[in-house]
């Protein structure tokens, strides 16, 4: 569930970081390199069109320009789509990127994951959640460590962590709907998936240590996409010194389990230090458990709380969906006996509510590309990918494509009553690497949506549609507030 793409400043506000030595320093180097007579080549090999720009920098500034506006980032790939055509190439952070749009390039490059392709990162992200992180390892581990991390999100598991997840955010909306006042639903979608994510994996519930946590992981998940120079002050020094606190955090707390100074929480870390006598192949080692909590809480928060809040902005500017989804959670509700807790199994007469959850991930994209590395020289669909490229399977442009989707602007759940094209539809990617958090992601969504449709109406108090500054992912710069009434 962590996001492909990269992040932004101006070169103004690089200035402002203390980053004037580098600037300087690749200003000499293009100048000397002038000097010298050496001629910097644009755009060559393939047939991709696209502009390379200079080496190393190619189009960065560009990049990260684009993010730094209230935009997006993505906004630096539609308009270069609008210069070069659906398929395009550009250079960021000294690497070519490709920019594959269509369901036949997706199954291209799902399909052939370890063989002709293997997932890319930036130097900062694999940084920032570690070597040993699912996200970063080779083929052989990733399958070992994909397996024995299945446990979280086992049908059992996701049981409780529906029920617990229910009566959280029961009580919190209550709490807000009685106080009268608005409230920003990213940063309530933010705090309660962490804390419901924590519970879950370590069992910890400490207000006071929940927010020391929370605060190194959002310095951690700034980090992410970085330049990656331990300068203080920046976004990747703040996030590497939050890493180490974390790390040193989870350390003590796999030593105290061991020690038998706890008793058994039966939650994941349980899970997995119950392993310790098992063989190599049949358990983590400490640095791949620490880099694996860090890395499932990042992406079980960030990703899960944006898609929140832009399911009450959809809906918001779509009543007739509204009120089909109240309808339908009225009806639940109705069933159940007074005050009972919502359940896995309720979420199975969500019929129009899982709708809305793909129709929101549709339009909102909280994963806009998925990067891939090509291992080797590959064709698709005539356009020659080299050897050490970065493919982006573009994924919003797949879920914004018109002879894909009737009105792609359109927030239509009933669409989803038709089934879609292969490869049309992958907020979770696919293949082997297919987001591990899938269905957790779905019903925390659910859960939510029916709370609050079945017990409330809202209004939303801003309605200013920029989206933040800086974030990897797509988020309104407003966080989206919003007033409750109780039905």
């Amino acid at each position: 569930m962590i996001p492909s793409e990269l992040f932004e400043l101006t070169i103004s506000s690089l200035a402002a970081s203390n980053y004037v030595p580098i600037i300087v320093s690749v200003v000499l180097a293009v100048l000397f390199s002038k000097a010298l007579g050496i001629r910097v080549k644009g755009q060559k090999a393939g047939s991709i069109p696209g502009r390379l720009g200079l080496p190393f920098l190619g189009e960065t500034f560009s990049f990260l320009s684009a993010t730094n506006s209230t935009k997006g980032c993505y906004e630096f790939v539609r308009l270069r789509r609008s210069w070069h055509g659906r398929w395009f190439k550009t250079r960021i952070f000294g690497k070519v990127h490709v920019f594959a749009p269509s369901t036949e390039a997706a199954k291209a490059i799902f399909t052939n994951e370890f063989v002709h392709f293997n997932k890319g990162y930036v130097k900062s992200m694999a940084d920032a959640v570690g070597k040993k992180s699912l996200l970063c390892v080779a083929h052989d581990s990733h399958r070992r460590i994909r397996r024995l991390l299945s446990e979280p999100f086992s049908m059992n598991s996701l049981s409780k962590f529906v029920t617990k997840f229910d009566q959280m955010l029961s009580k919190r909306m209550r709490k807000f709907e009685e106080d009268g006042k608005s409230f920003v639903v990213l940063d309530f979608a933010m705090k309660i998936s962490f804390d419901a994510i924590c519970d879950m994996l370590m069992s910890i519930t400490d207000e006071s240590l929940l927010r020391q946590i929370e605060k190194d992981c959002t310095d951690v998940s700034n980090a992410m996409l970085s330049f990656p120079v331990m300068i203080p002050g920046t976004r990747y020094f703040k996030g590497i010194k939050a890493r180490n606190r974390l790390m040193e955090r989870f350390r003590e707390m796999i030593a105290s389990r061991r020690s038998g100074n706890e008793a058994q929480r039966g939650d994941f870390l349980d899970s997995m230090l119950e392993r310790d006598e098992l063989p190599n192949e049949e358990k983590l080692s400490d640095s791949e458990i620490m880099d694996n909590l860090l890395t499932l809480i990042i992406a079980g928060q960030t990703t899960t709380a944006a898609a929140m809040m832009w399911s009450i902005k959809f809906l918001d500017e779509n009543r007739e969906a509204q009120e089909k989804l109240r309808e339908e959670q009225l009806l639940i509700s109705r069933r159940k006996p007074e005050s009972s807790l919502f359940t896995l199994e309720d979420t199975n007469s969500m019929s129009y509510g899982l709708k809305v959850v793909k129709e929101t991930l549709r339009m909102s994209n909280v994963l806009m590309w998925y990067p891939r590395v090509a291992l080797t020289d590959f064709t698709i669909e005539g356009y020659e990918i080299k050897k050490g490229w970065h493919v982006n399977a573009d994924a919003t442009c797949i879920h914004y494509d018109p002879a894909l989707y009737k009105d792609p602007l359109q927030f239509n759940p009933s669409r989803f009553e038709e089934m879609q094209k292969p490869y049309s539809f992958i907020p979770f990617g696919s293949g082997p690497r297919t987001c591990l958090g899938m269905n957790m992601a779905k019903v925390t969504m659910l859960v939510f949506l029916h709370r609050l449709t079945s017990g409330y109406r809202w209004t939303v108090d801003d309605l200013d549609p920029s989206l933040e500054k800086k974030s990897h992912i797509p988020r309104l710069r407003s966080g989206c507030p919003i007033t409750l009434k109780a039905i």
